[in-house]
């Protein structure tokens, strides 16, 4: 696991690649997909997070989501204060706060 920094571009260069994924899809306990990533501009920052939490953890539960909330960094203050801004930080939010676990499905190009 890496230790993040107090920069999230500085922690992206500590991930893993993302170039064979194609998204993300993130399950809930009923088999249902609640959300989905794609590997598109302006997501691939949360796409790379989210991959490497599922490859750390294998589940979306609340130690991830805490993890997961130290390298969004400087964003999850920014999250905090406008809420629905950053909706891939919301969902960490709620995971730490105590909402259900979810499943994180990796899917290849």
């Amino acid at each position: 696991m890496i230790e993040p920094t107090a920069s999230f571009k500085d922690n992206l260069q500590l991930l893993p690649s993302i170039d064979g994924l194609a998204k993300i899809n993130l399950i809930d306990a009923d088999g249902n997909i609640v959300a989905t990533i794609e590997n598109q501009p302006g997501k691939q920052g949360s796409l790379a997070v989210y991959q490497y939490l599922e490859q750390c953890f294998g589940l979306l539960n609340r130690q991830a989501a805490t993890h997961g909330l130290d390298i969004f960094a400087e964003h999850t203050a920014d999250a905090k204060n406008r809420p629905g801004a950053h909706p891939n930080i919301d969902r960490l939010l709620e995971i730490a706060a105590g909402a259900a676990p979810l499943k994180i499905e990796l899917v290849a190009r």
